[in-house]
């Protein structure tokens, strides 16, 4: 069997005037992703997600027209020579780096679900894991900067449903982040697990007044509070409080970037995105380093149903798995155009699908629905 055809089809969702959520890295507009499709001599297809990176029409370019000839003719099983071909002629030398780290990202996660297809074998099953319930936190593009009333109530929502845990965001101002966190954890009590996500925007001053509130209110992480490569604040936080550990990944790619984290010795909770960090086969080796210094993985996921649901088959298959983060948007129909990718009962935990591969029917014609939107994502406040 030979990869014949490797196809990027960027979509777009422009939210409805007024529907913005506020948060550290702007209000959101749209929402983007990339499909990527790929074809076999054999007939076999696999669909995987590249995450944007707020530029979708680059990425999708770089898998069309450079990605899809580097690899015409390789065997679809072997995802370990694939990876290593795009890391040789991208990721190490004269290529676009991150960006082809987003690239590599669909490809792979396409490559998984041909060789479940092929096995006949749902993901989970095919990367060694069970088909367990894993607990779920209520994530996305959601609980953002508004009256603590009002993110009380939205959270309320959320537990309510049957999740155990909810992630706030932070990046506001350190007074405004410290208020909410206060009102969620009194209109919530004790037993719902509270995280939060600063999306890069404080500094370290804001981290030194935040933390120790953070504390108190017994806040599981605080995730992202710097710039994936501002190595040095994540140092000085790690070190202001013990009781709030610091989590990110999800703007760190390949495994080079995660052993930086573990020689710092500063992120003690790992977030790999498999839509960006390098697909599954890179998540895996990353799962496997931080496994070794006793540290959990929370992937981040976003966007489509693909990255949702290739996500939980991960998370069941590895031994340091912890949250799925379940995005609640309130409006994504690029999650569901699909259908469900998962169900949180009321034990507040998720399970992968039982089908072939992904275990995902996807019908192209509905991408029409979803045109690519050039610009940017975000309205940008700082």
């Amino acid at each position: 069997m030979k990869i014949t055809r490797i196809t990027a089809i960027p979509l777009s969702y422009r939210l409805p005037e007024g529907k913005t959520v506020k948060m550290g890295i702007g209000a959101t507009t749209k929402r983007d992703t990339i499909i990527v499709r790929v074809d076999t001599d054999e007939g076999a297809t696999g669909y995987g997600e590249a995450h944007p990176g707020r530029s979708p029409g680059a990425v999708a370019s770089l898998i069309g027209k450079t990605l899809d000839p580097l690899l015409a003719g390789m065997d679809p099983c072997n995802v370990v020579g694939v990876w290593g071909r795009v890391n040789r002629m991208q990721l190490s030398s004269h290529g676009l780096g991150a960006g082809a780290a987003l690239a590599i990202s669909g490809i792979d996660m396409a490559l998984w679900d041909i060789r479940g297809k092929v096995a006949n074998m749902p993901l989970y099953r095919l990367l060694g894991g069970s088909r367990k319930r894993m607990p779920a936190y209520a994530g996305g593009i959601s609980l953002g900067f508004q009256p603590p009333e009002s993110l009380v109530e939205e959270a309320r929502e959320y537990v309510a449903a049957g999740y155990r845990a909810v992630k706030l965001r932070l990046g506001d101002n350190a007074r405004d982040d410290i208020l909410r966190v206060q009102a969620v954890r009194e209109g919530l009590g004790p037993d719902v697990e509270i995280l939060t996500d600063a999306n890069t925007n404080y500094r370290i001053s804001d981290a030194r007044r935040v933390i120790p509130a953070l504390a108190e209110a017994r806040v599981g992480w605080l995730e992202e509070p710097f710039s994936s490569l501002d190595f040095g604040s994540y140092r000085a936080a790690a070190a202001i409080s013990p009781l709030v550990p610091i989590a990110a990944g999800e703007n760190h790619y390949t495994r080079w970037d995660f052993a930086r984290l573990l020689e710092d010795k500063a992120v003690t909770i790992f977030q790999p995105d498999l839509s960006k960090t390098g697909g599954i086969t890179e998540g895996l080796r990353i799962a496997a380093m931080a496994s070794a210094f006793g540290i959990p993985v929370h992937p981040h996921s976003s966007a489509t149903g693909i990255n949702h649901a290739a996500t939980i088959h991960f998370l069941a298959s590895i031994d340091n798995g912890g949250y799925y983060e379940a995005c609640v948007s309130k409006l994504n129909p690029l999650r569901d155009m699909f259908g469900r990718t998962f169900q949180v009962g009321t034990d507040g935990c998720v399970e992968p699908l039982d089908r072939p591969g992904i275990g995902l029917d996807i019908d192209e014609k509905i991408f029409a629905e979803f045109p690519a939107i050039d610009g940017p994502g975000y309205v940008v406040t700082f």
